[in-house]
């Protein structure tokens, strides 16, 4: 995923955190009130924060947009992101095109002029994270020194980041 410079310190934190994860779930709630998910390749986060992503323009989850959450999951780097927004659609055939990859071909083998392609466009809102230590030695290290003490000890830095949309609209007033 291409990612560019961040309009916040927070914002730059969460692209940081998931610079190197190519793939997200994405969650949204259906009519009937159910949570469903699926996996999604990440293309861009652009200077606000917004992470964009293809989809097909029938697909239910467009209608399904109003809250949604993306999961971001290293599980080498011990690094886990979840993060709430809200999603929107652009048919923005310049946009297409300017973020077309061969990968999504399969689906769209039309290209980029396909009629049944669209982007999604997530706005996120909020951030939580989990990132521990890389090295597997020191996570086992960390989990048995946490065990003998009763308490988390080592185990890396766990935090959020609220109202991301209206930081990343406000920097770029």
């Amino acid at each position: 995923m291409n990612i560019v410079k961040q309009a916040s310190p927070e914002l730059a934190h969460v692209a940081d955190l998931i610079k190197d994860i190519p793939i997200a779930m994405l969650t949204t709630i259906g009519a009937d009130g159910e949570l469903s998910g699926r996996p999604m390749g990440g293309l861009e986060m652009d200077l606000h924060g917004a992470i964009w992503f293809f989809t097909h323009i029938r697909s239910t989850k467009v209608e399904e947009l109003h809250s949604v959450s993306l999961a971001f999951t290293d599980q080498d780097k011990s690094t886990y992101v979840s993060l709430s927004g809200h999603g929107e659609i652009s048919t923005d055939r310049n946009e297409i095109r300017r973020l077309w990859t061969h990968f999504v071909k399969p689906w769209f083998p039309e290209g980029p002029e396909s009629s049944d392609l669209a982007l999604l466009k997530f706005v996120p809102d909020a951030a939580e994270y989990w990132d521990g230590p890389s090295n597997k030695m020191v996570r086992a290290f960390g989990m048995l020194a946490s065990i003998a003490a009763g308490s988390p000890i080592g185990v890396g830095e766990h935090g959020s980041h609220e109202g991301l949309s209206a930081q990343g609209s406000a920097s770029a007033k």
